[in-house]
């Protein structure tokens, strides 16, 4: 099961296993705060597709296209697994900064792996 939160967000026990899906840490958050189990940085928009998109929602169906381009990659294929693997076995929380809860990268990265089976 995949669920999505923001990091600001209080942890809580159903959320099982939290990842950090984000390429910079969040602002003001401290790790111990941000109570993730792994900040997985690698499986984030690239900086060149971040910056380009700078949170702008009439980018965004371009963004969802350019991500799922990235994600898409070899190298990205090992992440999406591991992850894929982790929510067969039980609750995974992918955890992000972003103050919009519709369009960020943590909801493309979880329409993806609802694609994936393994």
């Amino acid at each position: 099961m995949l669920k999505l939160k923001r990091v600001y967000e209080e942890k809580l026990s159903e959320d099982g296993f939290r990842i950090l899906v984000d390429r910079l840490w969040p602002r003001g958050v401290t790790k111990h705060s941000a109570a993730v189990d792994e900040w997985m940085r690698e499986i984030s928009p690239s900086n060149e597709l971040r910056n380009w998109y700078s949170h702008e929602p009439e980018k965004w169906a371009e963004f969802k296209k350019r991500y799922k381009g990235e994600l898409s990659e070899p190298e990205k294929r090992t992440f999406l697994q591991r992850i894929r693997e982790k929510a067969n076995k039980g609750a995974v929380t992918l955890v992000y900064a972003a103050k919009d809860t519709e369009h960020n990268n943590a909801v493309v990265l979880k329409e993806v792996l609802n694609e994936i089976r393994i």
